[in-house]
């Protein structure tokens, strides 16, 4: 009907492009969940369903909609059993054991041409956290330089990769015990570390509150920090300081 009445002179091109944008819908109510159908539109990629808590039947509603709806999505802190029920419906739908997440890949056009992130961990015990935040920004249109077990009980390591980490655009560096790593990467770059605190540690780490909080004093400036094992918050955050222009 809009679209008529346009053609036909009875709308002008402004007014057209108003009704359409009002008559589409900002919310599909599923009855347990309200999906923002518009959250694409104003931040730049569709919402991302947090699993844990809800019901496998509930994440695999949400995921379901979304994944018929856009290219890619992401479903994080999620179980195989939601892939295993999305897959028999949804083709594309992955699902990496590691990252807890279950996604959609499909538009794999790297939208920041040669700017790179580097996600690097301090130790292997904290890679599931690190590939969270990896996927999320490599799914959002970015190149991501893996680099692992680096920590600060052989700084050597970091040395020898310390090239790699400085062509970085953004690091996102990803540390549990005491979290070092954080600052002494801070204070080898000219380009922004996203810290991500992990639970990762014995007791006195306090379930990853003494990472955070050194992470939170560090030294070095330009660091930032996100929650502990908060490794989509930490790919979100450098995918958008990656679009910076």
């Amino acid at each position: 009907m809009i679209l008529q009445q346009y053609k036909e002179g009875a709308l002008t091109l402004e007014a057209a492009t108003a009704a359409l944008q009002h008559d589409e819908p900002s919310v599909l109510n599923l009855g347990f969940a309200n999906l923002d159908l518009q959250r694409q539109k104003r931040c730049g990629f569709p919402e991302v369903v947090y699993c844990a808590g809800k019901t496998v039947g509930q994440s695999v509603q949400i995921l379901r909609v979304l994944m018929k709806q856009y290219d890619n999505v992401i479903g994080t802190r999620a179980s195989k059993d939601v892939y295993d029920k999305l897959a028999p419906e949804i083709p594309d739908a992955q699902y990496d054991e590691l990252a807890r997440m279950v996604y959609q890949f499909k538009d794999k056009t790297v939208v920041n041409g040669d700017r790179v992130i580097a996600v690097i961990t301090a130790g292997t015990s904290d890679i599931p956290v690190a590939e969270e935040a990896a996927l999320t920004a490599e799914i959002m249109g970015n190149k991501v330089e893996r680099i692992y077990d680096v920590g600060v009980a052989g700084l050597h390591r970091l040395l020898n990769r310390s090239e790699e980490i400085r062509r970085a655009n953004v690091c996102v560096v990803v540390a549990g015990m005491e979290g070092a790593l954080a600052s002494v990467v801070g204070g080898l770059v000219d380009k922004p570390v996203v810290a991500v605190p992990t639970s990762i540690g014995y007791g006195a780490n306090f379930h990853g509150l003494s990472a955070l909080l050194a992470m939170l004093n560090s030294c070095a400036a330009g660091v930032s920090v996100v929650n502990i094992d908060n490794g989509f918050g930490a790919g979100r955050m450098a995918d958008m300081i990656n679009r910076m222009r």
